[in-house]
């Protein structure tokens, strides 16, 4: 008879149901039946994982204009911030995306996820581009162009041009068919790949300027009108990189604010 241990280790390099599974299921041992638990529950997780996966893939697909047309996903980081710029990707994946299994919105995934995709994304992806919109460019002509207009340029970024462009929540006026897909990373997986290089692009940003002006903490709050930013705002004002037409910036700045 196998060990607790031994079997331990079997179920851990197995990745489907295998036939001698069926025994462990009368073997008195609580240990046993804890490490045959734990399996089945990591396996539904995968099943579900896979069957997700396969969905953004199919949705992505519907959009192709012909099999093999490369379609690119677009998102942005940033809207909302009282600080910092807005960022937005855009991605082409290849055909085969199976090391992606697990890419979601980036909201939806902890940070440490977050970074690791980031990585493969940027490895295997057929072409891909991340665009800064400054604060002044969004005070200039206000939010929603800016983002409008930082999208469009990711996509004239890339290096090979798209057929089809994705775009969450935003109409683009590109140089190929493009649809707007309200909450679009939650289903698309192009369109979750442009979140995450997004994402982590600006979360970068923010950490680098936190070190420039540490005073308004944001590599904790990443621009966010936070408690402890607001309480920085009403003592040393603002900065170059906050919205001056965002409240309460406008209201500090009105008052004498710097």
């Amino acid at each position: 008879m196998k060990t607790i241990k031994e079997i331990a280790e079997a179920l851990h390099v197995t990745t489907e149901p295998e036939q001698w599974m069926k025994q462990l299921e009368t073997d008195e041992r609580a240990g046993v039946q804890k490490e045959l638990v734990r399996w089945n529950r990591n396996y539904e997780k995968r099943k579900k994982r896979q069957t997700v996966h396969e969905a953004k893939i199919a949705f992505d697909d519907r959009y192709k204009p012909f099999q093999t047309a490369l379609l690119a996903g677009v998102d942005e980081a940033g809207r909302g911030p009282l600080a910092g710029p807005v960022v937005c990707a855009a991605v082409i994946l290849p055909r085969d995306v199976s090391v992606l299994i697990g890419l979601d919105d980036s909201k939806q995934l902890a940070k440490s996820e977050r970074e690791r995709l980031a990585l493969v994304i940027k490895r295997i992806a057929v072409s891909y581009s991340v665009h800064f919109q400054s604060a002044e460019r969004i005070d200039s002509v206000n939010i929603y162009a800016a983002t409008r207009e930082s999208m469009e340029l990711a996509v004239g970024n890339l290096s090979i041009k798209p057929d089809m462009v994705l775009a969450d929540a935003m109409s683009l006026k590109v140089d190929c068919a493009s649809e707007s897909i309200i909450k679009g990373d939650a289903q698309s997986l192009a369109i979750a790949a442009a979140s995450i290089l997004a994402k982590t692009t600006r979360d970068d940003l923010m950490d680098e300027l936190d070190t420039e002006f540490p005073m308004y903490h944001f590599r904790k709050n990443a621009g966010y009108g936070t408690a402890a930013h607001l309480e920085a705002l009403n003592s040393y004002g603002p900065c170059v990189h906050h919205r001056k037409t965002f409240e309460p910036v406008k209201s500090i700045l009105e008052r004498g604010g710097l």
